[in-house]
């Protein structure tokens, strides 16, 4: 037999506080789910078939990370530098080039990843003539509140702010993304391509134990406390 008679005091502490971690717990819990589905719509829109232009723009935001197949010429000449880190966190610039396609129509081009001793033009193989090329398309964050100015003078970015570079290069671009090469090697090696990842955060899990451990923690203390009080007792009857 249980015997409980709650305090009145605690309990109004109690309840509201216990519903609000339970209810981040199922909220995370709703989280992981979206990540989940959102992962596997990256990975399905990577391995589809390529789209032209016309049929990214068709789709919109839909387009995300969908293979894009292209025919152009790089304008060389208008290279821009992004300063990032490679996957082992040294130091390079990703290569940003704007591809003019056969219509006219330009789009930026993330041609790879670059050390930054070769940010002269000169120690790389520059890609002449018409193209094909094959890449993902992306919508990349703009600079943030802290993000350095850019380094005009060297053509140096900190951020892939397409506004500000398209603006360097005098061009008008057809869509305010960037093409991410694919794997497909450069002559000499650089830039090296193939850099897009999805590798989206999913601690989701971890955060729901984490509000439904401190949920059941704040009922093992409540208990305790009426326990302790004589208001909750175990006994037959």
């Amino acid at each position: 037999m249980i015997r409980f008679r709650p305090l009145l005091a605690p309990t109004l502490w109690f309840v509201p506080m216990f519903i609000l971690l339970m209810g981040l717990g199922f909220w995370q819990i709703q989280r992981l789910h979206w990540k989940l589905g959102l992962i596997a719509e990256m990975d399905a829109a990577m391995v589809a078939p390529p789209l032209s232009l016309d049929g990214a723009l068709a789709l919109g935001e839909r387009a995300q990370y969908r293979m894009m197949m292209l025919r152009g010429r790089f304008l060389n000449d208008s290279e821009a530098f992004v300063y990032t880190t490679d996957p082992e966190g040294a130091p390079v610039y990703h290569v940003l080039t704007p591809l003019r396609l056969d219509d006219g129509r330009v789009l930026m081009f993330d041609r790879g990843f670059i050390p930054t001793t070769l940010a002269d033009p000169r120690t790389r193989i520059a890609p002449g003539g018409e193209h094909l090329v094959f890449g993902i398309w992306r919508t990349p964050d703009g600079p943030g509140i802290f993000t350095p100015a850019p380094d005009l003078a060297h053509r140096v970015w900190y951020a892939r702010d397409l506004a500000s570079i398209a603006k360097a290069d005098h061009v008008k671009l057809a869509a305010p993304v960037i093409v991410e090469a694919d794997v497909t090697p450069n002559p000499g090696g650089w830039p090296r391509g193939g850099q897009t990842m999805v590798n989206l955060p999913n601690s989701h899990m971890q955060y729901a134990l984490t509000w439904f451990g401190l949920a059941g923690g704040l009922l093992g203390v409540y208990l305790a406390y009426h326990i302790t009080n004589g208001r909750l007792r175990f006994g037959r009857a």
